[in-house]
């Protein structure tokens, strides 16, 4: 298939489809930028696996400028999008008469879009294109809206009216876990199926796991924790300092590190800074191998965010031997079971549980939490989000196959 051109505007595509392809699945996305977290890692994931099954996914995403690329996860154009004031660099696909120029041209079998928000126009064109489309919902609306600070009343009737909205939009709307689901449910959707999200459970393993980084990053300390995640208010990073504050004064020699960068970072820093707390900010780690040596020397992951419909990072954890504090309010609590331990919205709750997992044998906590990993491989993810399609895998020829749903030191964040 020819790469897209781009002139004066105007967009000249070859419509031309991969010989022996199966459906061309073509996914939305908004606030995807080089340094986001799991949305980028499912997207890429997912789009491996289509490409595996034997379909054609193209993806779509906001970015500085125009491009269009072959890559692991298949054909990705990028349209020029606005920057959100105050996410810390996230997009959007705001020019809809552009995108809705693309779809047109692109003429897909099945759309699958991940922004149930600024995106929500798209199901309505579907409709009347005769595409089933598929929402993935990523992310909870009652609970970032509780997060700002929305009082629970007001942020349940403001998500109700959302989700009842893009049920009626969309052909089905995918949730990665049961919590995820309950909000839809409760409007009375009727078109709602579960797909979980998966892990690499090769590259994410606890053999994988350096004593000397461990080492390196606790600076001597006997407790090494480890919060992964965009530093961003709805995933309450602060949870962490307030933990690592808590345990320090409880007399636990703890350290922190922090892998991630978002619009809270400065503030953060100044924080540790101005209490003196033992704290690593290493930003952005885009290097994966590094990333997984990192989640498997630390001792406990923190998983504050309240909103989370699945964590990604989290699951990455678990399944390098690391078990996880996870925020009681979240699908996470779910999910991380004897891999860990929750806690409630504050420092000494999840100082509490941080301490119940380390009063548990090394051997068993880690095992524990690799156990809970191995539930989710992305083979089974990417054929639950195929069945949301009504997509049967239809393999590619050997020297065209992507074995690997996830691609080896290839898949970003």
């Amino acid at each position: 298939m020819t790469a897209e051109t781009c002139t004066s505007g105007r967009y000249v595509l070859d419509e031309t489809r991969y010989e022996g392809a199966g459906l061309r699945i073509v996914r939305l996305a908004n606030f995807v930028t080089p340094q986001s977290g799991g949305l980028r890692t499912a997207l890429r994931a997912l789009g491996a696996g289509y490409r595996a099954a034997g379909h054609e996914p193209v993806l779509i995403v906001p970015g500085p400028a125009a491009r269009d690329e072959a890559t692991d996860q298949g054909r990705v154009i990028t349209l020029p999008g606005p920057v959100l004031p105050g996410t810390g660099g996230y997009r959007v696909l705001a020019d809809r008469r552009r995108v809705r120029r693309l779809l047109e041209a692109l003429a897909p079998d099945r759309l699958e879009v991940s922004d149930r928000t600024t995106l929500r126009w798209t199901g309505e064109w579907a409709r009347r294109a005769r595409v089933p489309a598929v929402m993935v919902s990523h992310e909870s609306v009652d609970g970032v809206l509780r997060t700002w600070g929305v009082p629970r009343g007001l942020a349940r009737g403001a998500a109700d009216r959302a989700n009842a909205r893009t049920a009626h939009a969309y052909s089905r709307v995918v949730c990665t876990t049961e919590w995820a689901a309950a909000e839809f449910l409760r409007t009375g959707a009727r078109n709602v199926v579960r797909a979980p999200l998966g892990v690499d459970l090769t590259a994410r393993h606890p053999a994988v796991r350096s004593p000397e980084l461990r080492r390196r990053c606790a600076g001597g300390a006997d407790v090494l924790l480890l919060l992964c995640s965009r530093l961003s208010p709805e995933k309450r990073p602060g949870r962490a300092l307030d933990a690592l504050a808590e345990l320090r004064w409880r007399g636990v020699d703890a350290a922190l590190v922090v892998a991630g960068d978002g619009p809270l970072r400065a503030r953060l820093t100044a924080r540790a800074r101005a209490e003196r707390l033992p704290v690593a900010f290493l930003g952005h780690v885009a290097d994966q191998t590094e990333l997984a040596a990192l989640q498997a020397a630390a001792d406990v992951a923190v998983a504050p965010g309240p909103a989370e419909t699945f964590g990604l990072a989290a699951m990455e954890a678990l399944a390098c031997g690391t078990p996880v504090v996870a925020d009681a309010a979240s699908a996470l609590a779910g999910l991380v079971g004897t891999g860990g331990d929750t806690a409630l919205d504050d420092g000494a709750s999840y100082a509490d549980a941080v301490q119940r997992v380390l009063a548990r044998p090394e051997a068993h906590r880690r095992s524990a939490a690799r156990r809970r990993a191995e539930r989710y491989g992305w083979q089974p993810a990417v054929a639950a989000f195929l069945a949301a399609h009504d997509a049967v895998a239809t393999p590619l020829p050997t020297n065209q196959a992507t074995e690997q749903p996830y691609g080896a030191g290839q898949a970003g964040r």
